[in-house]
């Protein structure tokens, strides 16, 4: 048995403009992606990222959101199990282009690892985090 409290996340939810781009763009990345109805899932290991399709969140009935969310609002941080070199080709043919990195970060594991930062195709800010020890050269 154990005690109640909060152990970790299950998913978040943005509101998602580019369906198409969003759907190829993550898959490009390897993400398992899930279309449904109203919204597009995006599996990061036992996480999910849900992607509200635009006729989901403008619709005014749709009250299970932050009021002010709109495309972009996501900022998402992945561990990246993988070189820095491997990451960069990874970006380049995906067609994401390094705003920012490779810089240094104190991450969620509370140890310092090297961040790189992309956009996806609605705007959304992507933080890929390598800790030294998940490097797989």
């Amino acid at each position: 048995m154990t005690n109640g409290g909060v152990s970790g996340f299950d998913h978040v939810s943005l509101p998602m403009q580019s369906t198409d781009a969003m759907v190829a763009f993550y898959r490009a990345l390897g993400f398992d992606v899930l279309e449904q109805r109203s919204v597009v899932s995006v599996y990061v290991g036992e996480q999910m990222i849900n992607f509200h399709r635009p006729g989901v969140w403008q619709h005014e009935a749709f009250t299970l959101r932050a009021p002010a969310a709109v495309p972009p609002c996501g900022d998402l941080c992945f561990v990246w199990n993988g070189s820095p070199e491997e990451l960069a080709a990874l970006l380049d043919r995906v067609g994401a282009t390094i705003i920012e990195g490779p810089v240094a970060r104190d991450g969620g594991r509370r140890a310092a690892a090297s961040s790189v930062y992309v956009r996806d195709p609605d705007g959304n800010l992507l933080e890929f985090m390598i800790y030294p020890d998940e490097e797989l050269s």
